[in-house]
């Protein structure tokens, strides 16, 4: 490996805040404070898509084990489920009180995890967008947990 850069991907018109490739490694995804997150063929450096519908910043972006879906997080206190391939909106989760600033699909791709400014951590079903947990702060951590809780992620 030369640690040379081999391609500089052009298109946002701001900061951008995070990026996340395919589990093919064929697709990057990027978030900025453009308020889109755009997806990019990683050979060519070509923009395939340009996913709009956060009303600001977008934070964090991930893609799905799989790879058909994008999850991204913004300063809208949303979180964006998207269909990777045809640049649509499948589904907004609410429920942060503040901006979310990091997003990540569970290794099955069955549940979502989202962090914010609100100083929570939620889950979500990814299929139907359902809040399943939140994690508060330091003091109410244990609290939160339900009895006999299963790891977050397996």
């Amino acid at each position: 490996m030369s640690g040379l850069e081999t391609r500089t991907l052009n298109g946002h018109t701001d900061s951008v805040f995070s990026v996340a490739f395919s589990p093919d490694g064929k697709r990057i995804a990027s978030g900025s404070k453009d308020g889109t997150v755009k997806v990019w063929d990683a050979t060519s450096g070509q923009e395939t898509l340009t996913l709009k519908g956060h009303r600001g910043f977008v934070f964090s972006v991930a893609f799905s084990p799989d790879g058909p879906r994008i999850v991204s997080g913004g300063d809208d206190r949303t979180i964006k489920v998207w269909d990777a391939k045809a640049g649509k909106e499948i589904r907004t989760l609410r429920g942060h009180t503040n901006r979310v600033n990091s997003v990540v699909f569970s290794p099955d791709g069955k549940r979502i995890a989202s962090g914010s400014e609100d100083k929570t951590v939620k889950v979500w079903d990814a299929s139907t967008g359902k809040l399943t947990l939140t994690l508060g702060g330091d003091s109410s951590l244990n609290e939160s947990l339900p009895a006999g809780h299963a790891p977050l992620f397996r």
